[in-house]
């Protein structure tokens, strides 16, 4: 069992910057590759970003890439989402997922486990 705590969200204008945090307890937490996930109101959710388990392997959505870097501490048993540049259109819950193995997927259903999710909004 994983649990995970998002923080670091709130409200900021187009533009500007976020840093989000998930810290982890429980199992092992290099056993786990971490996603990133958002929901808009009225849409689905979606994947933000994704790493594997030391860090190798990173996956974006195409709206984020070159704003959004996700990143992780396996010494601290946390995983970041920085956010720059951030638009209108980037606000949504963020959860923070883990799943067991060790590559990153898209896949809502490879994900067991998920934090309760921390409110971005960007004014514009």
């Amino acid at each position: 069992q994983v649990q995970l705590v998002e923080s670091g969200g709130g409200l900021v204008q187009a533009g500007g910057s976020l840093r989000l945090s998930c810290a982890t307890s429980g199992r092992t937490f290099r056993d786990y590759a971490m996603g990133w996930f958002r929901q808009a109101p009225g849409k689905e959710r979606e994947l933000a970003a994704a790493i594997s388990w030391n860090g190798g392997s990173t996956r974006y959505v195409d709206s984020v890439k070159g704003r959004f870097t996700i990143s992780r501490d396996n010494a601290k048993n946390t995983v970041f989402l920085e956010m720059n540049s951030l638009k209108p259109e980037d606000t949504a819950i963020y959860y923070c997922a883990a799943r067991e193995g060790l590559g990153v997927s898209a896949g809502i259903a490879d994900y067991a486990y998920w934090g309760q999710g921390t409110q971005v909004t960007v004014s514009s």
